[in-house]
């Protein structure tokens, strides 16, 4: 399942309230805003149009929040575990999702994900809850950071 670790579910368990993983940096290239802007139809110039851009306080482009928040599947597979059995994960969305500050074209960022609670929901269903930060590489300040409830199911 995408190279995640897969872990017993007692392991898991006591893994909560630690730090379980940081993910690779993952390059935010303008290609990769474009690119983005054109699937999700939002092409506001603050995105799209370095000139214009360069104009504002940001000094350059920066990534729509939303393309941040949608690396956040790809940094969990790299940085989170599953617990062994598991049939699926399914996003289970938020409770706190907050931008802090943006990311601008040319920044690399990745995902530190901490534990905070995996709950029995039965059936073979658990409902993972991590903090994740996302950083930007040189900065001190993270672009976001959200509590985000994932369902495991076992099979």
């Amino acid at each position: 399942m995408n190279g995640q670790t897969l872990v017993p579910l007692d392991q898991l368990l006591g893994a909560v309230g630690q730090e379980v993983g940081v993910s690779d940096w993952i390059l935010i290239d303008q290609a990769r805003i474009d690119a983005f802007a054109a699937c999700t139809e939002d092409d506001q110039f603050i995105h799209i149009d370095p000139i214009r851009a360069a104009d504002t306080p940001f000094g350059g482009t920066i990534a729509h929040g939303f393309l941040t928040m949608s690396l956040l599947s790809q940094m969990s597979y790299q940085a989170t575990p599953l617990i062994e059995g598991v049939a699926m994960g399914l996003n289970y969305g938020f409770d706190k999702l907050r931008f802090l500050q943006p990311v601008k074209s040319g920044s690399r960022v990745r995902g530190r994900f901490k534990l905070m609670s995996a709950e029995d929901k039965g059936g073979g269903r658990w409902l993972i809850k991590h903090e994740v930060t996302v950083e930007v590489e040189g900065s001190d300040k993270p672009a976001l950071i959200a509590e985000w409830l994932g369902m495991q199911i076992l099979g």
